[in-house]
């Protein structure tokens, strides 16, 4: 049989798109294992797959000075000797990385067993786990035409990002009554601020309600931790959902997001209206604005800067959008962009004979 290792974690987007090839690896015979470290939430994720799961140490390098840098360094070192012999004891055929600081040992250590290695880039210039792997691999997918220009001409592959067959299978009538509305008529607005959540986004989206619940329906994904006691008609809060996901973007008119890539290209899939608000400078390299602005240039989204947002300039947008909807999805219709899954496998497939 077959065999491949699947890495990537720390946030979901470097987990979901494993996810979602998950079901046609095995549709192709494969044994599936995965590398993650012990505590972060991939390993909760991939727990509802079934596949066998492997622990190790990750590290994490930042671009500024930080005493755990020097510490990390160590932690580093440890996960990529538990790589190395992990990999040495399952013998897989191919290693499949979708980024985040923990699979930089696993393709390390696949580098020196001589198994071919094959990453995924989801944001438009590739961040520094994937650029530290690079040199390591036989194949770099990617999501953005524009990513190309950042990787060595051979060595990359346009594909697109994976995304779950399931969250193209939701029930919009299911969604509205797991969040209980009591007006179907309004168009629903899905707020979702990725795995963590968003405080800023949070904090507007509440201050924004009187605007906006005369008009519409809000759901509201908070993240861990984020919903607060204060319930109105036509608003759900939701902490975290997984099952629920599919029909509750079925149900969605428009989403507010962050411009995190794997949800940009799930909303993308779906051919949902979306307003992005990508994480600012100051707290990010800049990946989800170059990912907003790329998406606002082909006519798929209106973006909000977080630094002009307000409860005033968010309803506003919320209403400008509703009104340029039409146009959104022609234009997301037209671009032909599907779901990366099939070609992904058949880059895996040609290394994992």
């Amino acid at each position: 049989m077959k065999k491949i290792v699947l890495t990537g974690g720390g946030t979901a987007g470097h987990v979901t798109p494993n996810i979602a090839l998950i079901p046609l690896l095995r549709a192709q015979g494969f044994e599936i294992h995965y590398i993650g470290t012990s505590k972060g939430l991939e390993r909760d994720l991939i727990s509802r797959e079934n596949i066998p799961y492997h622990a190790i140490a990750a590290g994490k390098l930042r671009r500024y000075v930080d005493f755990r840098n020097l510490t990390d360094i160590f932690r580093i070192l440890i996960g990529s000797i538990q790589a190395f012999f992990i990999l040495l004891k399952v013998g897989p055929d191919v290693v499949f990385s979708k980024g985040g600081f923990v699979s930089c040992p696993v393709v390390w250590a696949s580098w020196l067993l001589r198994i071919p290695s094959v990453i995924h880039e989801s944001d438009m210039t590739p961040g520094l786990a994937n650029r530290l792997s690079i040199p390591f691999t036989v194949k770099v997918c990617y999501s953005f035409p524009e990513t190309g220009g950042h990787i060595k001409v051979g060595k990359g592959v346009y594909t697109g990002l994976p995304v779950r067959q399931s969250l193209l299978s939701g029930d919009p009538a299911r969604g509205r009554c797991l969040c209980k509305f009591k007006i179907d008529s309004k168009p629903v607005i899905m707020v979702i601020g990725g795995s963590q959540g968003a405080q800023a986004i949070n904090k507007v989206v509440r201050e924004s309600l009187d605007r906006l619940l005369v008009d519409f329906n809000v759901c509201h994904i908070c993240g861990k931790g984020g919903t607060d006691k204060n319930g109105r008609d036509g608003y759900a809060q939701f902490e975290y959902v997984n099952q629920e996901l599919p029909d509750l973007f079925a149900a969605a008119d428009c989403v507010i997001s962050r411009a995190g890539a794997t949800t940009i290209f799930e909303i993308l899939a779906l051919r949902k209206p979306s307003i992005l608000i990508p994480l600012p400078l100051s707290a990010s390299r800049g990946d989800q604005i170059l990912n907003a602005r790329s998406f606002e240039r082909n006519e798929w989204c209106a973006v909000l800067p977080q630094e002009e947002l307000t409860a005033e300039t968010l309803a506003d947008k919320v209403r400008t959008t509703m009104k340029e909807r039409e146009r959104m999805i022609g234009a997301m219709t037209r671009s032909g962009i599907q779901n990366g899954a099939d070609k992904v496998l058949q880059v895996i497939l040609e290394y994992g004979k």
